[in-house]
């Protein structure tokens, strides 16, 4: 079976940046388990996945444009201290769902303190950063109904929602 739209895609993978700098790996954290085809991974890696089966190995360089997009310096906002919850502790490394002017959620990422002013960055943290990818397919599978429908494939015991 080759990988396609509705798909359910089981991978091994590492990533890198530029610098050879582990950013993330499913090594010790279980299958990563996708729907192919539902935007669930960025573009530039499915883009490379489709067609390929069971046992391929794969090393892809994605460009921050087919990745997480570059950083938006409109995404940096100052934000009153006040408008966190009282006696909340601020940090810098902090993140917090926020809403978008157009009502999307969102996670910034407080990146300074600035008296009582906080600076936040709504960019993703890897926008702007060239994506190095080793990824090994384990499995393929057609998508259930159920996970068609939500839009995201379900671990082998069910529903998994993060939300």
């Amino acid at each position: 079976m080759q990988i396609a739209d509705q798909k359910v895609v089981t991978l091994d993978y590492s990533l890198k940046d530029d610098e050879g700098t582990l950013i993330d790996s499913s090594e010790g954290q279980g299958d990563f388990v996708y729907l192919h085809g539902a935007r669930n991974i960025v573009p530039g890696l499915e883009n490379v996945l489709t067609g390929k089966v069971a046992g391929d190995e794969v090393s892809v360089a994605v460009s921050p444009e087919e990745g997480y997009g570059e950083r938006e310096n409109d995404l940096l906002q100052t934000v009153p201290k006040d408008m966190f919850e009282e006696g909340a502790e601020i940090n810098v490394g902090m993140q917090f769902h926020a809403q978008s002017p157009e009502g999307e959620m969102m996670i910034v990422t407080v990146i300074e303190l600035d008296g009582d002013d906080v600076i936040v960055d709504g960019n993703h943290p890897l926008a702007g950063v060239s994506l190095n990818f080793d990824v090994k397919v384990i499995d393929i599978r057609d998508a259930s109904a159920e996970e068609l429908e939500h839009g995201h494939a379900h671990g082998a015991d069910g529903e998994h929602h993060d939300h």
